[in-house]
């Protein structure tokens, strides 16, 4: 019997990668979609136990990108998309090259909605199926010196529960999957080395918040904050006011302190 299908973007390192790893140990092939050749090799690394894993190398912030990930779908039915792929930019606003920050845009939400659009709607289709949006607690809160970043997954977040009542009924399931800092390139990809987040020690494993977003993707739950301390910064974020909110992250994000 052809075992089920799994797509994962965003999937050469850190989350993405943890959570192919998940849907490979749960018994399906994969499909491994990132901007970058070493998705190769990585899934090389997943490529067992009968295992058919498929690398493509395709720019998801573009649309030529999307559809380039579609068509290595095919016609075969996908039991599981995992929309993982994602990207920051450091600075403020102003300071930035505006198209590397509409690349965010494009990235973050621009690709990850069309993609959606196309399996999902095969999935309606069908009758069933599986969708895991990689969102973050970062759309909780204002984001100062990572605003564009913030913005985008509060979009995110906010369209993944939107979606998931869509779909109520329909067979198909929408999780969001909301991690906090995390031991990944993204700070590195992102330039934000030099700043309190990208030198803290304090970020999760991805292969712990792989692992909660898989199973609660499993088990058809709308949503996990993974991380107990991620837990209660949201909880704190719905009463503080948006000022305040706005403040915090300058003594996280701002480049050179």
């Amino acid at each position: 019997m052809e075992r089920p299908l799994a797509v994962i973007t965003g999937a050469s390192s850190g989350i993405g990668f943890e959570l192919a790893r998940c849907c490979v140990e749960d018994g399906r092939d994969a499909i491994l979609c990132a901007d970058g050749p070493d998705v190769v090799d990585s899934a090389g690394r997943l490529a067992r136990n009968g295992a058919q894993v498929q690398p493509l190398q395709a720019d998801l912030a573009t649309l030529d990108g999307v559809n380039a990930l579609v068509a290595a779908i095919g016609a075969r039915p996908v039991d599981a998309l995992l929309a993982n792929a994602g990207a920051g930019l450091r600075g403020g606003f102003l300071d930035q090259d505006i198209a590397a920050a509409q690349r965010v845009i494009a990235l973050n939400v621009s690709g990850t909605l069309a993609l959606v659009h196309a399996v999902g709607r095969a999935m309606r289709d069908r009758g069933h199926g599986r969708i895991l949006i990689v969102g973050s607690i970062a759309g909780f809160t204002p984001g100062s010196f990572n605003a564009v970043y913030n913005a985008t997954k509060a979009f995110v977040d906010s369209f993944a529960f939107a979606l998931r009542e869509e779909l109520r009924g329909t067979g198909v399931t929408v999780t969001c999957l909301m991690p906090g800092l995390t031991d990944t390139a993204f700070f590195e990809r992102a330039g934000l080395e030099d700043t309190p987040i990208g030198r803290s020690s304090a970020k999760a494993d991805p292969a712990e918040v792989a692992r909660d977003g898989d199973d609660a993707m499993m088990a058809g739950r709308s949503g996990v904050v993974s991380g107990f301390v991620n837990k209660l910064q949201t909880a704190f974020a719905g009463v503080i006011p948006d000022t305040v909110l706005a403040a915090m992250p300058r003594r996280l994000a701002e480049p050179g302190r």
